[in-house]
């Protein structure tokens, strides 16, 4: 007789496992659950879970631990799979709405569309399998959910102008959109800000901000010597420097910097911004409460007065002054007086080494510093340019991992005087108003970075916003220094950044080249060849210092075709770990923060560890990434515009093909080229394309609550709604749903 076959795996629990719902099981693991005896729920125990090949006792556990934790998503995922819809949905929609997600969609299924993965034929196709239609009240508040979801997925907005987001809802088949919104308003879904409004998330994070910023400016005081700085009961003490002394820093207490008049004494300013004129400087001649003048007019060297005296901190602080101009020395003042200021600039206009004097100052007054930045790579050069300590802000703020959150906040502040960030183009809302929350009263807050660069990725824009708002001093560096070391790509860079395509600077050095090609695969084949032959050949530059850039992921220049192209030449192997060989260079693409990496940080592969796992060296050290995480990791001789952000090599080569077609704007070739710290190749196919596209204003701007809230704008009320219909846009509007004017960016 033959042997009777297994049973068929429960379709719901294959789907299951095979859409990655279960928390910490791998595509490789899943394949092998029928092997053991586990098909549906009801097999999944400890003894088949170990019996699993490849599995250990203590990953076995954590899996069964992980499934009962599933209970809820499981749930949910049967509701989708009842209604043909797809159960990888449960995903965000479980994220988002907690173990209750299943009870909170019988209630209302539109409440899919809060997941944000979800479209609105698909919450309306499960709201059909429970008996339930368009006009159902439940749907218009979903739909208005929807709106602002999608703007802030696709477009970074964490708001959207009442009228346009009412007119789109209308659209969308909503009869009545005023009532829907007053609906979403009442039960807090929405939050209305004048003429605007939001999704309660990132109405909550931006009012945390503003509230934080004008916290912090009233409660600052300035840092200066010989005021000993009590340190805050109940925060953490922060490590120190390696080799310091606990004391070291406070040694020159006693210096007097002349870091200008008092601000109680000083003259009231229009917009709050230090004076870009000839008085911006003092008196003529100098004086000891100026900011200008040489050493003989009480310049920079009455700003370290008394610290050569203390050896080699003194000199330091002396050197770093000296080398600061008008601008950068007011900028210097500001970060240590105001509780929150902004130092932004383009390339080559010295903001690293202001912030680098503003860091020696405030030691040097006895402040405990903390800097951070939002990628490995950006935190590991401000380290390097402060010679001081410098961490991720996730790291800076104690993330938790996949449980979210931060050890850091209102009730267990960082223990800093003095907080700077770098690279704050790339802070979103979110992330901002965690950082603020954790900043105690009195702490001194520097936000430095380019506006002219790409938005965050996550909805908001805390620096453009900061700076527009009028309501924190802000000093913009426009003098170009970088001349001999980065002068071309300084000179290409402050051109984009105005607007100006103009042909490379000549000089023999070859610090920026350009390359044309007739077509995507020619510049894949030059790119290619600049990495591995001409950049080490002529210029002396290796190919791990070399990085290549490119807008998109997809065709013959995108990052997978060039990734493949690159690997083969420069590390060929067969992929022996999930398709990663030793030596390969590797970029993250989501966060692992239980595991110490973030997304968009670049590493190597330098070993295979336990477990199908890997060691890969990142800028913050090596790291051992568990099978379960490598589905997280891409090749990385080639990353997007948007991975780059935050990160600088010795070398880049940035290729514009035609298939990155209208994603092509100012602020992504500003901030591909400047990528770059001492030789940049572009490459490109379509010039007047590219030409065009840094001529024009740029990307649309985002639209946020953060600046009416930070000129005092309050949550809720009632928005003045027209009375009528919402109809289709006339002939002349071409964005549909909540989208707002483009307009110039700032920078």
């Amino acid at each position: 007789m033959p042997e009777p076959s297994s049973p068929a795996p429960d379709p719901l629990f294959a789907a299951f496992c095979a859409a990655g719902l279960w928390p910490g099981l791998g595509r490789t693991s899943a394949e092998r659950l029928p092997a053991a005896g586990i098909r549906s729920p009801g097999d999944v125990d400890l003894a088949r879970l170990s019996a699993v090949e490849g599995m250990s006792g203590p990953r076995a556990r954590r899996l069964l631990d992980s499934f009962r934790a599933a209970a809820g998503r499981y749930e949910v995922a049967g509701m989708l799979a009842a209604a043909d819809l797809p159960v990888r949905l449960a995903r965000g929609v479980s994220d988002e709405l907690g173990a209750a997600a299943a009870d909170e969609l019988r209630a209302d299924p539109w409440a899919l569309l809060a997941g944000g993965e979800a479209e609105l034929a698909q919450a309306d196709r499960l709201a059909r399998s429970m008996g339930l239609g368009r006009d159902d009240p439940r749907r218009g508040p979903g739909v208005l959910v929807h709106l602002l979801t999608q703007a802030a997925a696709r477009a970074g907005d964490t708001a959207g102008p009442v009228e346009p987001v009412l007119a789109a809802a209308a659209r969308d088949g909503v009869p009545d959109p005023a009532e829907a919104l007053e609906a979403a308003a009442e039960d807090g879904r929405v939050v209305l800000v004048g003429d605007r409004i939001g999704l309660e998330r990132y109405a909550m994070a931006e009012q945390a901000i503003a509230d934080g910023i004008e916290r912090l400016l009233a409660t600052a005081e300035p840092l200066r010597p010989g005021q000993p700085r009590a340190r805050r009961a109940g925060a953490a003490e922060q490590p120190a420097p390696d080799g310091a002394e606990p004391d070291e820093e406070h040694r020159t207490a006693e210096l007097d910097f002349g870091l200008g008049e008092d601000p109680e004494d000083a003259e009231d300013r229009e917009d709050g911004r230090p004076d870009r004129g000839e008085d911006a400087a003092g008196p003529a001649g100098g004086g000891a409460g100026g900011l200008g003048g040489d050493a003989a007019g009480g310049g920079p060297a009455v700003l370290a007065e008394g610290a050569t005296s203390e050896g080699a901190a003194g000199g330091d602080v002396d050197a770093a002054l000296a080398g600061l101009d008008e601008v950068q020395l007011a900028a210097a003042r500001l970060a240590l007086e105001s509780g929150v200021s902004v130092l932004t600039g383009g390339p080559g206009t010295g903001k690293s080494r202001t912030v680098a004097a503003v860091v020696l100052l405030a030691r040097a007054a006895g402040a405990e510093v903390a800097l951070a930045a939002p990628t490995g790579r950006a935190a590991k050069r401000l380290e390097e340019l402060c010679d001081a300590p410098a961490s991720t802000l996730h790291r800076l703020l104690g993330a938790r991992g996949k449980g979210g959150g931060f050890a850091r906040g209102e009730h267990n502040p960082l223990d800093a005087d003095l907080v700077v960030v770098d690279e704050a183009s790339m802070v979103d809302a979110e992330l901002a108003a965690a950082l603020i929350e954790a900043l105690a009263d009195g702490t001194h807050l520097l936000v430095v970075g380019d506006p002219a660069q790409l938005p965050s990725i996550g909805p908001g824009q805390l620096l453009t916003d900061l700076i527009e708002s009028g309501v924190v001093p802000v000093t913009e560096l426009a003098r170009l220094y970088r001349q001999s070391a980065g002068g071309a790509i300084a000179q290409l860079a402050t051109a984009v950044r105005a607007g100006d395509l103009p042909p490379p600077a000549d000089g023999g050095d070859r610090e920026v080249v350009v390359v044309a090609a007739r077509s995507a695969g020619e510049a894949a084949h030059r790119t290619v060849q600049l990495v591995t032959d001409s950049i080490p050949r002529v210029l002396g530059i290796v190919p791990a210092d070399v990085q290549v850039v490119t807008p998109v992921h997809a065709g013959p220049a995108g990052t997978a075709a060039l990734n493949t192209a690159l690997k083969a030449r420069l590390n060929p192997g067969p992929g022996a770990v999930s398709g990663f060989d030793v030596g390969d260079r590797v970029v993250a693409t989501a966060n692992h923060l239980d595991v110490g990496f973030a997304n968009g940080e670049i590493g190597v592969v330098t070993a295979f560890a336990e477990r199908g796992g890997l060691l890969v060296t990142f800028p913050a050290g090596t790291l051992e990434v568990p099978a379960t995480a490598l589905g997280d990791l891409r090749h990385g001789w080639a990353v997007t515009v948007h991975r780059a952000q935050g990160s600088e090599w010795p070398a880049v080569v940035t290729v514009f093909p035609p298939e990155a077609g209208r994603m092509l704007n100012r602020p992504l070739v500003y901030t591909a080229i400047t990528r770059a710290r001492g030789h940049l190749s572009v490459v490109f196919v379509n010039g007047p394309a590219l030409r065009q596209a840094v001529r024009s204003a740029g990307g649309r701007r985002r639209v946020t609550l953060l600046a009416p809230l930070l000129a005092g704008a309050e949550l809720g009320g009632t928005p003045a709604v027209p009375d009528g219909e919402f109809d289709e846009p006339g002939p002349g509007s071409t964005a549909p749903g909540p989208a707002c004017p483009t307009t110039e960016p700032v920078g």
